[in-house]
């Protein structure tokens, strides 16, 4: 994927003296007292705003927190809190914008923070009179929230179409990076692990995925689905009987090119979907009728684990089990360790995917940790992102 990156920009000289708009994600969680709860998104957006400030821009910031109402601006959705805390990142004052649409003051050197983007009417539909007017306000526009890439915004792609110029900061660069290397340009086998509560949620995700990887792992709910295609009972458990068919024809996509969907030999299962319901360990065709799968089985754990670190790529997208309830979280632990320990390229993104990272340890076993949720499944899904569209075409104009 050919697009200008802000480090080539930075390297070169070409940002000394220039307005730097920078769309950064700082959407973090908060509690009811609009405290900052996690801030692994500011603490992310940190690297592309020293590189700005280093190369001796003025340097602008925005970001949307929350849902706010276009055109009504309330202190909930302010973000006063990202400026403080990302002040005392940089360990400098970052001064906090309202009202910045008609025009910034920033000196070189300095930073400044753009009061919530979402505030602005015609940010969600990219308005152009709105994307123009911001484009106006620098000479440099830097995307560096892969999270929001799937989203044709103003803030997103409207001031990229009109900016001077239009790249990629180091965050997003490297999603790029780690997209092209895992699903472009894998390593085989590719193996991708998808899995999650409802088949229909990742139906599109499935049958992309089934052209291209060699081994596609299920688990979850979706599991469940492709056993009851695979004609095994699953009792009680969570699965969608209406894409059973579904579920078949991408088992049957992967076996024609030579390719496979791993069904699970033995399962966990519990009568009651609670943290304290008994465990136990049941071969998949002993399933009975008042069961819940709730997780691999030990078996299929390791047949699956001896796979991964056997991969040359790996994608991972959720949890194989119930990991929230330790009597479940086995099968998903026994995946995140092999391929902690596995030397294929990894690529993790979702939110319950992350949380199983956290949970074991394993971040820095992982060879890439996406910052984007949506933006991060359309990518499986085989989608373009409107983000990643709009700086090919800027870099592919000149």
């Amino acid at each position: 994927m050919n697009v200008i990156r802000f480090s080539d920009l930075c390297a070169r000289g070409a940002a000394q003296g220039q307005r730097v708009f920078i769309r950064a994600d700082l959407n973090v969680p908060r509690d009811d007292a609009g405290r900052i709860t996690e801030d692994t998104r500011i603490r992310a957006s940190v690297p592309c705003i020293r590189m700005a400030l280093d190369a001796g821009a003025a340097v602008m910031v925005t970001s949307h927190l929350g849902r706010p109402k276009e055109g009504e601006f309330k202190p909930a959705d302010s973000l006063a809190p990202v400026a403080r805390r990302l002040g005392e990142l940089l360990g400098c004052e970052v001064p906090l914008v309202q009202d910045w649409v008609d025009g910034v003051q920033v000196r070189r050197g300095q930073v400044v923070l753009l009061e919530n983007c979402r505030v602005n009417k015609g940010e969600k539909k990219c308005d152009e009179a709105l994307s123009r007017k911001m484009a106006a306000l620098c000479d440099i526009y830097v995307n560096d929230a892969f999270g929001t890439a799937h989203r044709a915004e103003g803030t997103t792609y409207g001031i990229a179409q009109f900016a001077p110029i239009a790249c990629a900061g180091p965050l997003l660069a490297a999603e790029i990076d780690a997209i092209t290397q895992a699903l472009a340009q894998p390593r085989r086998p590719l193996v991708a692990i998808v899995a999650g509560s409802k088949v229909s949620t990742k139906l599109t995700i499935l049958q992309s995925l089934a052209k291209n990887v060699d081994q596609l792992i299920v688990g979850g709910g979706i599991a469940n689905t492709f056993l009851l295609a695979a004609g095994l009972p699953i009792g009680q458990s969570l699965a969608e009987p209406g894409l059973v068919g579904e579920a078949r024809a991408v088992i049957e996509a992967m076996k024609a090119r030579g390719a496979e969907v791993p069904i699970p030999t033995d399962v966990v299962t519990a009568k009651a979907f609670k943290a304290d319901a008994l465990a136990t360990v049941k071969a998949a065709g002993d399933v009975a009728a008042d069961d819940l799968i709730l997780d691999i089985g030990p078996e299929t754990a390791a047949r699956l684990a001896a796979q991964l670190k056997a991969a040359g790529t790996i994608v991972w997208n959720g949890p194989v089990g119930v990991f929230e309830f330790e009597a479940f979280a086995h099968g998903t632990e026994t995946i995140a360790r092999a391929i902690a320990e596995s030397p294929a390229f990894s690529i993790a993104g979702g939110g319950d995917t992350l949380a199983a990272i956290a949970k074991y340890g394993i971040e820095k076993d992982v060879g890439y940790i996406s910052t984007g949720g949506g933006a991060f499944l359309e990518v499986l899904e085989g989608k373009t992102l409107p983000a990643f569209e709009i700086l090919e075409k800027r870099a592919a104009a000149g």
